[in-house]
């Protein structure tokens, strides 16, 4: 696909090391004041320039090369975004470094926005103030994901009541109310006026005001779902979300507005009804700016589901961010007052920690990066850390991975001094929705297979004890 040419670089997230970029192509078509022959300074230069937007978007450049055969590198980590950027040799702003997601199919957001649709509205892009970004609306995320964000915050604002006072002005035989006097004298001289009084009164219903400016957000969601702009995949997700919400809001005339007012007394469904609402309303207002998902928190969320659903068929039971805390006279500035797997699935005792790691390991299985070396030493040494609180024998934990395939590879450390075995399987999983029935029945089987072996395990011992003892 050419790139377009308000776009300085695009590479996908975890890429650990980039296709490399000539300092003289890029002098030729960004740098065209730079002086070719200390090429190598202005993109030190260059990466001084945009350091900070670099750091947003976790983005590691390189130099390669001296003279005039330098060239630059990039390294991604977990978050994909776009970031405006400046030349080093003017000082002006040029193209914009774009990292997208690693599955890009038809749809450059089809796949995040599927996952998304699954583990709720939490996971938001970030921004930052910056430039407005050279490619425009072509590179932030699209309108129909945040409208989808609205679709299931109106589902749930549906299924409960909403009702308000609504002041509402009518004519009565009684002067029982907060009557307008002025709108009286003005028509009392009428023989059949004189015992009709324009009295206001309060009304609780579900039809007042915000429900009607709520409806009109809810129309500007649905057309842009329904568009063209939206892959066919989604749209078919949501036709049942629509109809429903269809139905509910039949009677709810749109009412226009730029802002929806939120109130200290809304429910905590309203306010979040209405802060998606009013992201929505000012999505084409808001300049363009760099911005930024962080994939980790994703699939830390997706390999949380998947367990979790696991836990459910197993009748297991799956604890989220767990902490174990420090108890000490007194901490340190740099100690750390808990340590948090991301999740810990437990049933009758059995222990299994679960830590997910959205790094490139299993994308690049045969390259000797020292990066990918002490990635995965942290990995290990944290997985290895969390199984130490299991107080059988035998530990388990799992290490999970983004990979391009579902795969799982187990890898057993023993200890010689006192027979304790740690076994630690190694999960890849693709960040995709179409992977999950699969990944549950392999998951399943797994864990029934490591109950077993622990169970044997523990009778084993018993017996062994037993057996000393008599």
């Amino acid at each position: 696909m050419k790139q377009p040419v308000d776009v300085f670089c695009e590479i996908p997230c975890l890429t650990e090391r980039s296709k490399q970029l000539s300092g003289i192509t890029l002098q030729k078509k960004w740098f065209k004041a730079a002086d070719k022959r200390i090429i190598g300074q202005y993109l030190q230069k260059f990466i001084d320039y945009n350091s900070s937007l670099f750091r947003f978007l976790g983005i590691e450049p390189y130099i390669i090369g001296t003279d005039q055969s330098t060239s630059l590198s990039f390294r991604s980590s977990e978050f994909i975004g776009t970031v405006p950027l400046r030349a080093p040799d003017t000082g002006k702003q040029i193209g914009d470094f774009v990292v997208m997601p690693r599955f890009i199919g038809q749809d450059r957001f089809e796949d995040y926005i599927e996952i998304l649709n699954i583990l709720g509205p939490d996971i938001s892009p970030q921004t930052i103030d910056s430039l407005p970004l050279a490619s425009g609306k072509n590179f932030r995320p699209p309108l129909y994901l945040e409208a989808l964000k609205f679709i299931t915050s109106v589902e749930s604002l549906l299924k409960k009541s909403w009702k308000k006072f609504d002041n509402i002005e009518k004519e009565s035989t009684q002067p029982n109310g907060q009557i307008n006097w002025n709108k009286y004298i003005s028509s009392h001289y009428k023989v059949e006026k004189q015992l009709k009084f324009p009295i206001k009164k309060n009304i609780l219903s579900e039809f007042h005001t915000e429900y009607e400016e709520v409806r009109y957000v809810y129309d500007i969601c649905k057309a842009e779902l329904l568009s063209s702009k939206t892959p066919q995949r989604i749209k078919s997700s949501i036709r049942t979300q629509l109809g429903f919400i269809d139905e509910k809001l039949y009677f709810h005339r749109p009412k226009t507005t730029s802002k929806i007012a939120i109130r200290a007394a809304d429910s905590p469904t309203v306010k979040s009804c209405k802060n998606q609402a009013n992201r929505i309303l000012n999505f084409k207002l808001t300049d363009s700016t760099a911005w930024r998902v962080d994939f980790s928190e994703v699939f830390e969320k997706f390999i949380q589901y998947i367990f979790t659903e696991v836990a459910k068929e197993t009748g297991g039971k799956l604890l989220p961010n767990f902490k174990f805390q420090s108890r000490t006279l007194r901490h340190y500035a740099w100690e750390m007052k808990h340590i948090e797997p991301d999740a810990i699935y437990h049933k009758d005792g059995f222990l299994v920690f679960i830590d997910a790691k959205y790094k490139s390991n299993l994308y690049n299985k045969f390259d000797r990066s020292d990066s990918l070396k002490e990635d995965h030493r942290h990995d290990l040494h944290q997985i290895l850390a969390y199984s130490s609180f299991s107080n059988s024998e035998d530990k388990f934990g799992f290490l999970c991975y983004p990979s391009s395939h579902l795969e799982l590879k187990t890898i057993n450390y023993s200890n010689r001094i006192n027979n304790v075995k740690n076994t630690v399987i190694i999960l890849g999983i693709p960040l995709k929705k179409d992977s999950i029935y699969e990944a549950k029945k392999l998951l399943s089987q797994k864990l029934h297979d490591l109950e077993k072996h622990n169970e044997h395990n523990i009778m084993h011992s018993n017996f062994k004890s037993s057996d000393t003892s008599s």
